[in-house]
């Protein structure tokens, strides 16, 4: 089968393709025939040794995989052969057959398209813990960084669900603000241009924001904390502006009745799992029902895995960047 890998750090032109066996799922594990694979924007940073944590070689980059199931694992109870599902943080996922975790399996519905039941992964699920470590109230103000992106426009959309009054969508660059406002948010603002934050205290009439969304950090994460309102809330998810360096914050800056909170996909998955399965199920059916629209950016072969990393990391996307088979 198939497999992109890379073998030295560097630009996207390190991807490579590989002839490889395929892999045997061993207990509590699922063997998929691949479908589409989300790429997520921690493989670009892991491939270019700029995430702000070790990246091994050889690499074999992760992601969302949307796919059948083709055999299940010694002692492994899932979904039976044939079933589709989704799968999020999957190694090793550019490929033409994956291995997957059992629990991290969602049953996708026939009538989804392979390209948006990736949203269904890591995208979507990291979205909804987003939204509930914010706990907005009705008529909140929320500020959304790169409300663009595979994950942000479905945070902009479900924060408005969940009661937002208001939702303010930033983003890199102008080209991205019809889609931004398109799903959902009421005014747009470009983070990267001076006094951006100036510009959001003017559309609040001076009052801020109850509740910022971060998946930027870098300098904006500082910024968005002297935006929210007292007892205003900083949820942080991701470190797209970081530029391998993690911002530092003293503790005096969080004085004002601010409240700040770190999201990990894997924790929220753990923490409570009964209330998981529900959010999951929920997703699945916003998303069949039209309720929650996935913006796919483009969809490229499997051999075109570079290609996906250069938009990625052009800034350029707007949604999802898809890769299949």
């Amino acid at each position: 089968m198939r497999l992109i890998s890379y073998h030295e750090h560097g630009s996207p032109d390190v991807l490579r393709v590989e002839d490889v066996p395929a892999p045997a799922p061993g207990p509590g594990r699922l063997l998929l025939r691949t479908e589409a694979v989300g790429v997520n924007f921690v493989e670009t940073q892991l491939r270019g040794d700029t995430a702000p944590f070790p990246s091994p070689l050889p690499g074999r980059p992760g992601g969302d995989v949307v796919g059948r199931v083709e055999a299940l694992g010694p002692d492994t109870d899932g979904p039976v052969p044939g079933t589709r599902v989704v799968a999020f943080g999957v190694p090793a996922a550019y490929a033409d057959q994956v291995v997957v975790e059992a629990e991290r399996a969602l049953v996708v519905p026939e009538d989804i398209d392979a390209a948006t039941a990736t949203a269904l992964g890591s995208s979507g699920q990291t979205a909804w813990s987003v939204l509930d470590a914010a706990r907005i109230a009705e008529g909140d103000t929320v500020l959304v960084h790169a409300a663009a992106g595979a994950v942000g426009h479905l945070v902009t959309q479900l924060a408005k669900l969940r009661g937002a009054g208001r939702v303010i969508g930033t983003v890199g660059s102008p080209a991205k603000a019809d889609l931004v406002r398109a799903h959902g948010a009421d005014e747009v603002v470009d983070y990267r241009q001076p006094g951006w934050a100036d510009e959001v205290r003017r559309l609040t009439g001076g009052r801020g924001v109850d509740v910022v969304l971060d998946s930027v950090e870098g300098a904006v994460f500082k910024d968005g904390l002297k935006l929210l309102r007292p007892y205003g809330r900083l949820v942080y998810y991701g470190f797209a502006g970081s530029g391998g360096k993690v911002a530092q914050v003293a503790m005096t800056e969080l004085f004002g009745l601010t409240y700040v909170v770190g999201v990990s996909l894997d924790a929220w998955t753990k923490a409570d799992p009964a209330r998981v399965a529900e959010a999951r199920a929920e997703l699945v059916r916003l998303v069949a029902a039209g309720a929650l629209r996935v913006a796919v950016h483009t969809t490229l072969p499997l051999t075109r895995a570079a290609e996906a990393h250069r938009v990625i990391e052009s800034r350029s996307q707007l949604g999802r960047v898809v890769l299949v088979p």
